[in-house]
């Protein structure tokens, strides 16, 4: 049985949710989410730092989700969009989640995993010197990243990655992750 995409949604939604998000993403997307949160976040009067930390983590997020998104073929979508993603953001007891989601080719899972991995097992003397090394090695990929995004998470958030990979086709998974923002 193929990963049930609204039902995953849904079962986000049970937070306080600051902006919750299926659909096309787009970079006109983007610019309005973070309008959005700019101005939900006046509502919660947070520190200066705190809303720098979510904005920034937001951003990295949306850049990630943007840039990653694997295309279901047009007879798999059974109606998503082309670049269809998922986003919520919501204010729990003592931190901001950022969650996102969004389609990925089975043969792809290993690798992300296994960076997701390293980046999870590393401290933060480790992930700094990770992101030094990869802002003065690596080339640009073919979608643009540097492979920066996820260790840039990790190191603003002080926290680990959270995320799970869910079978939806014998070619597809539905990649989940979950970044978590104390305060």
């Amino acid at each position: 049985m193929s990963f049930d995409v609204n039902e995953y949604y849904s079962n986000l939604n049970s937070d306080d949710v600051l902006i919750a998000y299926k659909g096309n993403v787009t970079s006109e997307l983007i610019s309005n989410v973070l309008e959005v949160i700019e101005a939900r976040m006046d509502d919660y009067s947070e520190t200066s730092r705190i809303r720098k930390k979510v904005y920034n983590v937001l951003v990295e997020s949306l850049q990630n989700l943007y840039h990653h998104i694997d295309i279901l073929p047009p007879e798999t979508r059974k109606g998503f969009d082309e670049k269809f993603g998922i986003l919520v953001v919501s204010r729990e007891e003592s931190r901001y989640r950022i969650s996102t989601g969004n389609f990925i080719e089975s043969e792809k899972v290993p690798q992300l995993k296994g960076k997701i991995d390293k980046i999870n097992s590393m401290n933060a003397e480790e992930l700094k010197d990770m992101y030094k090394f990869i802002l003065n090695h690596q080339r640009l990929s073919k979608k643009g990243g540097g492979g920066l995004g996820l260790v840039d998470i990790a190191r603003k958030t002080g926290n680990q990655l959270d995320y799970s990979f869910h079978e939806y086709n014998a070619d597809y998974a539905f990649f989940n992750l979950d970044v978590y923002i104390d305060y």
